[in-house]
């Protein structure tokens, strides 16, 4: 099969924030507990946090994680997890039927974060709590007054202010599985005063709305609509939320779910939109993708599991080649949405549906989709271009043209470096990838590195890393070959 992909200089699609190369811990599973804590474990430093998970973690050179949850922050109450450890309480969380021991609160968190290279993306509780929780919460974390929470940070230790400077009001408010769930004009009004009430504290900061836990929601579109009636003027982002699965087994329209995610977020930025023009603001609303990945296997686990565990084995799915095909292309989706989403997080980083797996008091491993998400977070830095494609396809089972060549460009003009992402997903075919680059000195392809196996359905474990990435020789500099069912990155030198 042939390809031809097609660049020009000029015709930009935005400069990418690095902060779409985000990821998630919630207090959920093994995610906190077993996963980047475990005291007891022979890696573990000072402060119990384990080395090699660390390491791990610093390979993808993340630029911001989102904390505490999810599901779980909608019934947290954050003072739970500061000061003296053995005076902390253990508690209930009605989110996942687990047992919280409060070891890891901000305190501790943001500490890891620092380790860890990367700063903090935080939600507010606006399930159980409200406004007032909050401004105590950010007067704890950034400020330099002497008041009472910003004391009592100082009394626990911390004479610094944390300096969070992005905050999430709730999460997923519009699920009816969330603690304390809120129509969208009930979570419009709190998430209004509450963010008026952090940006009292630290007008510094920037804040991100709920938007629809899922684009299939009944409500999206109402949702979005009605929440930035009410927030627009005081808010810097709408989240956006989506996971897919393969419960068919029909690979050929599980590859396809990135073009799904591309309308989802077209979609979501055009509704903003138009709250914008219905309020004649001057002022644009940003997306924030702050949950996404593949999850099916395991989605119904806490349903079955014995309830009120401390740090069980939960939604711990095992990623495949397949589901490293789909992440690299849902990153590519970000990148060539780089003009409105502006922050992203893969969901999420440890043991729960994420990138690196851990064995309590063993080993810690890289799944199949640590290596597009890596690729995409250290190469992906510039200004993506817009991409036009010449290659066969197929049907979607939605009756869509789905290209078997999906891709992504960034000019990184620093570097003079054109990178350029692509999966192929024909099953059958290898493709012949010819560019064609206008407005460039001459290109040259300095490096090939390809993710392949020939089962799609290979997994890495604890003991064997079956599918990694491959540096392919180079043999023509303004084309490759791009395998059967393969993800690629491909760097041209001008």
């Amino acid at each position: 099969m042939k390809a031809k992909l097609f660049i020009n200089r000029n015709e930009e699609i935005g400069k990418i924030d690095r902060r779409i190369y985000g990821s998630f811990i919630e207090h959920l599973g093994r995610a906190v507990y077993n996963g980047i804590y475990e005291p007891n474990h022979p890696l573990a430093d000072d402060m119990g946090f384990r080395g090699d998970v660390l390491s791990l973690i610093n390979e993808l050179n993340l630029p911001i994680v989102r904390y505490p949850g999810g599901n779980f922050v909608s019934g947290y109450n954050w003072e739970d997890g500061i000061g003296d450890k053995s005076k902390r309480p253990t508690k209930l969380d009605l989110a996942w039927l687990t047992t919280e021991t409060n070891q890891v609160g901000i305190d501790e968190f943001q500490e890891w974060a620092r380790r860890a290279g990367t700063d903090i993306m935080m939600a507010v509780n606006l399930g159980t709590r409200g406004p007032d929780e909050a401004r105590s919460l950010i007067e704890y974390c950034n400020s330099e007054t002497n008041s009472y929470y910003a004391s009592l940070r100082r009394k626990n230790g911390f004479e610094k202010p944390f300096g969070v400077k992005l905050w999430c009001l709730g999460n997923e408010m519009d699920g009816d599985w969330q603690i304390c769930h809120k129509t969208a004009e009930e979570y419009g009004r709190i998430a209004t005063e509450t963010a008026k009430v952090l940006k009292w504290v630290d007008p510094s900061i920037e804040l991100v709305a709920c938007g629809s836990s899922d684009p299939n929601m009944p409500t999206y579109g109402d949702w979005e609509k009605t929440v930035l009636e009410h927030t627009y003027d005081y808010v810097d982002y709408l989240s956006l939320h989506c996971y897919y699965g393969n419960k068919a087994k029909n690979t050929p329209d599980f590859l396809a779910r990135a073009e799904d995610m591309d309308r989802f977020i077209k979609n979501t930025a055009s509704l903003c939109d138009e709250i914008k023009a219905e309020k004649n603001s001057n002022k644009t609303i940003n997306l924030s993708f702050d949950e996404y990945n593949v999850w099916y296997r395991t989605k119904d686990e806490e349903k079955q599991m014995e309830r009120w565990q401390i740090a069980p084995h939960l939604l711990e799915e095992k990623f495949n080649l397949e589901d490293a095909l789909l992440v690299g292309c849902m990153l590519m989706s970000l990148q060539n949405n780089c003009d409105r989403v502006k922050i992203a997080c893969l969901a999420q980083l440890v043991n729960v549906i994420a990138p690196i797996m851990t064995e309590n008091n063993g080993s810690a491993w890289r799944q199949t989709i640590f290596y597009p998400y890596m690729y995409a977070s250290l190469f992906g830095n510039g200004t993506t271009l817009k991409t036009q494609v010449e290659c066969d396809g197929y049907k979607s089972k939605e009756g869509w043209d789905i290209p078997y060549l999906y891709t992504s460009t960034i000019n990184n003009a620093e570097k003079r470096e054109l990178i350029v992402f692509a999966v192929n997903r024909s099953l059958t075919e290898n493709a012949v990838l010819y560019t064609n680059f206008e407005g460039f000195d001459e290109c040259r392809l300095v490096e090939h590195i390809q993710l392949y196996h020939e089962d799609l359905e290979t997994t890495n474990d604890k003991n064997e890393e079956r599918v990694f990435p491959v540096s392919r020789k180079i043999e023509s500099s303004s084309s490759a070959v791009l395998k059967k069912h393969s993800w690629n990155m491909l760097i041209f030198n001008y």
